[in-house]
């Protein structure tokens, strides 16, 4: 993996744990040469682990709407910032540069962007892989969520299967590196092969 999105939060939250180990993924990723592209946030995790790689001559693209653009949130000191419209074309730009996605923890923003990318993988959109980095237990509870999605028959298990799960920076990136994408899921072929039906009742 050449770049990889991390999902985190513009806090660093009430633990010294969380931000320890987001700089200690950066150092990581500097170390062997895996570009972070991230929100483009100087402040919380996002900012512990950019300044991270770029203090260890590692390269970091953010890429930020321009809605957020105020020096407050916007790092002025990484190797390159890119500026979106819209939040939605944010995201579009940073699955453009990317080979692989990893949480770690934070709010809203952070799941929206975790399940956004599983969805694609479940439709097959995108083949890359996506992992949790679980520091302190933090997804926990999220993982028990799709465990009883999964229990009331919302999710199969082969797309649970593609969360990549792990509390050690080091056993998470060799879980990403050899990730194999699963097949195109038989409820996905349904929908390509069903048949439009036209309404053909008349007003």
């Amino acid at each position: 993996m050449k770049r990889i999105a991390v999902f985190c939060g513009s806090s660093t939250g009430y633990n010294s744990i969380y931000a320890n180990e987001a700089k200690k993924l950066g150092l990581h990723m500097a170390q062997n040469n895996i570009g972070l592209v991230y929100g483009g946030g100087k402040i919380g995790l996002m900012g512990a682990i950019a300044d991270t790689v770029m203090e260890n001559k590692g390269e970091v693209i953010g890429v930020i709407p321009h809605l957020l653009r105020h020096e407050e949130v916007a790092h002025s000191a990484i190797s390159k910032m890119i500026f979106t419209k819209k939040m939605s074309k944010r995201k579009v730009k940073i699955s453009q540069l990317v080979d692989g996605y990893i949480a770690l923890p934070g709010g809203f923003g952070t799941l929206d962007e975790l399940f956004e990318a599983l969805t694609l993988g479940q439709l097959s959109i995108e083949t890359k892989p996506i992992g949790i980095l679980n520091t302190n237990g933090y997804f926990n509870h999220t993982l028990k969520q799709l465990e009883v999605m999964i229990e009331e028959g919302f999710l199969k298990q082969n797309n649970r299967d593609m969360l990549l799960i792990s509390d050690n920076v080091e056993e998470l990136i060799k879980l990403m590196n050899t990730y194999k994408a699963p097949k195109k899921t038989e409820v996905i072929n349904k929908i390509v092969k069903a048949p439009i039906i036209k309404n053909e009742n008349k007003l």
